[in-house]
């Protein structure tokens, strides 16, 4: 499965620490492993530079919070999950419970926030995404 990007940060989170890459074949499998996940949305890292910030703080997030299996989404599947988990801006960090989806925090958030918030995301209940328009149907 290719990632049509050349940004060596997220390269890293790949290569180097072994982050999955999923696409919309792959990903309901992935999510049924585990019991919490964080699902990184990149997009294009020119128009969206602050995606390899969160690339540099993710791994420092897995860190402080080890109940959470990170995963990479690739570039070409990452439209079509944005419509089912409704998050409107980039770079975007995506918290499931299993299959079900808890929250999303977008663009880089300073460490304070990240340290209150992912706590409140991971102890919710798990709720239906907000909407951005037609879900899709993953198996």
């Amino acid at each position: 499965m290719s990632n049509p990007t050349v940004a060596p940060l997220i390269d890293k989170l790949i290569n180097e620490l072994a982050y999955p890459l999923l696409d919309l074949d792959t990903i309901d499998d992935f999510l049924s492993q585990h019991d919490y996940s964080v699902l990184f949305f990149t997009q294009d890292v020119e128009r969206f530079p602050e995606s390899n910030d969160v690339a540099v703080v993710l791994p420092e997030l897995i860190k402080t919070f080890p109940q959470m299996t990170p995963a990479i989404i690739s570039r070409n599947s990452e439209q079509k999950l944005q419509s089912l988990y409704g998050f409107r801006s980039w770079p975007a960090l995506v918290f499931m419970k299993g299959r079900e989806y808890l929250g999303t925090m977008t663009g880089i958030q300073d460490w304070g926030d990240y340290l209150s918030e992912i706590p409140r995301i991971l102890a919710a209940k798990p709720s239906r995404p907000p909407s951005i328009g037609i879900p899709i149907v993953l198996n």
